[in-house]
């Protein structure tokens, strides 16, 4: 077997071990949630009588309907300010000669290190403080901040990748920075955005520790962050809960297979310049 023969077999057998590894707990997960209800599965067992009602009656326990809508609207505020935020400040840093542009890039940067649970309690008071609590801006806001320093820095990145004549093309027809911005650089930076888009989706969708921590209304909350009162109230049901949990991942993953090719080309074609 020839050297390159050698590292293709090598290629494809770390893909297949890694995508065991991906796929185990889900198949444990799903198995489990086949069971009969009140058993306690364990390993990953295909159940002799399969019980798909655990999924309908875990999805009226958790009363997942409101909870779903929700996700929807906090998903709908966060995400579409994020990517003109992120879209606007990286253009900026990238494009514009900014007083002190590199210092607030360096921050973005820093902020990249900061755990989200060192935060909690800072933004908890910090919400209360402007009346929030206990409603979706509470998790509105708070995400459109925390998801700055990766979107800037994402944006940065790609508007650096296109090639510096058409700034400069655009310069001499007499275009200011906001027609390059709207008319030139947005256009083209689409799949960077669809990308972008995708990753704040299942951000968003899957908050749970600011969902705990901010909203007391589980109505209110994510479907993820709900969660956490489903398992308190069902803790020894690993049926219904491990049922209840894949309908809450169930949007994330439809959402990821398909657009799962505009975030591999984004990918590719921001790794390019030119």
């Amino acid at each position: 077997m020839t050297r390159s023969g050698r590292d293709i077999l090598l290629g494809r057998t770390l893909l297949i071990v890694f995508m065991l590894a991906t796929l185990t707990p889900f198949a444990s997960i799903f198995t489990a949630a086949l069971a009969p209800p009140g058993s306690s599965p364990t390993g990953i067992s295909w159940p002799s009588d399969p019980h798909w009602h655990n999924f309908i009656d875990a999805f009226h326990a958790a009363d997942l309907l409101p909870l779903l809508g929700s996700s929807a609207l906090i998903v709908a505020g966060v995400v579409p300010a994020a990517l003109l935020l992120a879209a606007a400040a990286g253009y900026g840093l990238a494009t514009l000669r900014i007083p002190g542009g590199r210092l607030v890039y360096l921050l973005l940067l820093l902020g990249l290190t900061v755990p989200l649970e060192s935060l909690i309690t800072p933004l908890y008071y910090e919400v209360q403080s402007f009346g929030l609590l206990n409603s979706r801006w509470a998790l509105i806001l708070p995400l459109l901040g925390l998801y700055m320093p990766f979107g800037v820095f994402w944006m940065r990145a790609y508007f650096q990748s296109l090639p510096e004549e058409l700034t400069e093309a655009a310069a001499i027809d007499g275009a200011g920075p906001w027609t390059m911005f709207r008319r030139i650089h947005l256009p083209l930076a689409t799949p960077a955005l669809s990308s972008l888009a995708i990753l704040f989706f299942l951000w968003t969708w899957n908050q749970f520790i600011l969902a705990i921590a901010l909203v007391d209304d589980p109505n209110k909350r994510t479907a993820a962050g709900a969660l956490g009162a489903f398992q308190g109230q069902y803790g020894t049901d690993v049926v219904l809960l491990s049922a209840g949990s894949l309908l809450i991942m169930a949007p994330t993953v439809i959402i990821f297979v398909i657009f799962q090719r505009h975030f591999v080309a984004a990918l590719l074609q921001g790794s390019v310049k030119g």
